[in-house]
């Protein structure tokens, strides 16, 4: 059978199903807003389609348009990426009930993963884990909700079960605020996520923050592919990644690593996946499943040679794969780190033109981007540019690697965070490997400035 992809994305991950696809040799068509008209990735497309005005919500977020194009140009499945509709249960659902096949797991299984309390519920079944915390429905009466608080102990976490990417969540430390910081969190869930269900847990303190990739064929079989760190982070968001996750627990790792495999041959998982944890005194505590490829997946491809898109399309359209735990080896250290358009010191957005760049190149460094010299950003997305990865023998030569070749990349025109990451390298505290997620903010920030 012949396949033809659309690739419901943007930016650098859209390129990069591309160059996945025409490695598979499978047909690609993409589609963009009036905004993105000179995307690099159209330019290798084999078909585009404009779905709408730069809004979000009328170009990439609306299923209709999307599900439109892909009758129109005849496309048997479709390439969520991440973000945007990536893990939207109701767009895996249309695409499954108007003959696309959804290149991820299936509806049902977004949905289950999706919902933060069956997740946790599941993830406890096969082994995992979880947070201590209160994971049924919130009680209506005060007084009962504030003696499960006093019961879990403070400080604790307000979470929304729908939310993601750092919203939804409020930390409690006295029982005087409960009620009003659940309420309020309610509010943003219902605004944020159409679902005010909100849940209990543990707050940790301080600790950091550490994921495991899985990739399972849909049919009970499933691999992992090790860890990555992603402490280095600004308001929940990942500034720095790298793989392995070091000074870990053996033990606790071997015992979740096998719980990981456990959860994802359970529910039968399709495609790839990342079981996200807090890690602190040798103990891992899940998060959350992202049923998604992830932006930081270019450390895990450098240290185990394997394709994760690949592998995503290769198991949706049933193109022959092996996942045998046996044949996966890991070689070295990788790190990433995300060039964003983005004032260095205030964080705010810096959309515009570039008007001169230079990519970094040599010996273990990828780049993985959509812009060039004259490429206009657009203040509607997310402000990712590009993703410089290095790959070497250890951690500390990573990170020189790394430092060299922030040295010779460049953008001109737009302010981006490309000072700040060389900032933390350079740091005693980052190179010793010590840093939790709280460190960013909390210590290397305050002492900037």
């Amino acid at each position: 059978m012949s396949y033809k992809v659309l690739i419901a994305n943007r930016g650098e991950i859209a390129l990069r199903a591309i160059r996945a696809c025409k490695e598979l040799g499978i047909s690609t068509v993409s589609v963009y807003s009036e905004a993105d008209k000179d995307l690099k990735h159209l330019k290798f497309s084999d078909e585009t389609v404009c779905i709408g005005p730069a809004s979000p919500s009328e170009s990439y977020l609306n299923i209709p348009a999307i599900l439109s194009a892909a009758e129109l140009t005849s496309a048997n499945a479709i390439y969520p990426g991440y973000g945007f509709l990536a893990e939207d249960h109701n767009f895996a659902e249309m695409c499954e009930k108007s003959g696309f096949k959804f290149i991820g797991p299936t509806s049902d299984t977004i949905h289950k993963m999706g919902d933060k309390i069956t997740a946790k519920t599941l993830a406890e079944n096969s082994g995992i884990q979880i947070v201590p915390g209160f994971k049924d429905e919130i009680p209506s009466d005060n007084e009962e909700f504030k003696k499960i608080a006093r019961d879990i102990g403070y400080p604790i976490m307000i979470k929304a079960t729908a939310g993601g990417g750092g919203r939804g969540m409020r930390v409690v430390e006295r029982e005087e605020d409960l009620i009003g910081h659940a309420e309020i969190t309610k509010q943003e869930a219902k605004n944020g996520f159409g679902n005010e269900t909100i849940y209990l847990e543990k707050f940790i303190a301080n600790p950091r923050h550490i994921e495991v990739q899985i990739v399972g064929d849909g049919k009970g079989k499933a691999i992992h592919l090790g860890t990555r760190d992603c402490s280095m982070q600004r308001r929940h968001q990942k500034i720095i990644e790298e793989a392995p996750a070091l000074n870990i627990n053996e033990g606790s790792l071997e015992k979740t690593l096998k719980a990981c495999v456990n959860l994802c041959e359970e529910i039968k998982y399709e495609g790839v996946g990342t079981i996200e944890f807090l890690y602190e005194k040798d103990q891992f505590y899940f998060i959350e499943m992202n049923t998604r490829i992830q932006v930081e997946h270019p450390v895990t491809e450098m240290i185990t040679g394997f394709d994760l898109v690949k592998a995503q399309l290769r198991i949706a359209l049933e193109m022959p794969i092996e996942l045998d735990q046996n044949d996966i080896s890991f070689h070295g250290h990788s790190l990433e780190c995300r060039i964003n358009a983005e004032d260095p010191e205030t964080f705010q957005p810096s959309p515009g033109t570039i008007t001169k760049m230079h990519t970094a190149g040599g010996f273990g460094i990828r780049y993985d981007s959509h812009i060039y010299g004259g490429y206009k950003v657009p203040p509607y997305y997310d402000s990712l540019l590009a993703k410089i990865i290095t790959q070497a023998n250890s951690r500390s030569s990573a990170i020189k690697r790394m430092l060299s070749a922030l040295d010779e990349f460049f953008i001109e025109g737009i302010k981006t965070n490309h000072p700040l990451h060389q900032k933390i390298l350079q740091d005693k505290i980052f190179k010793e490997n010590k840093h939790t997620i709280n460190y960013l903010e909390g210590e290397f920030l305050k002492n900037e400035t």
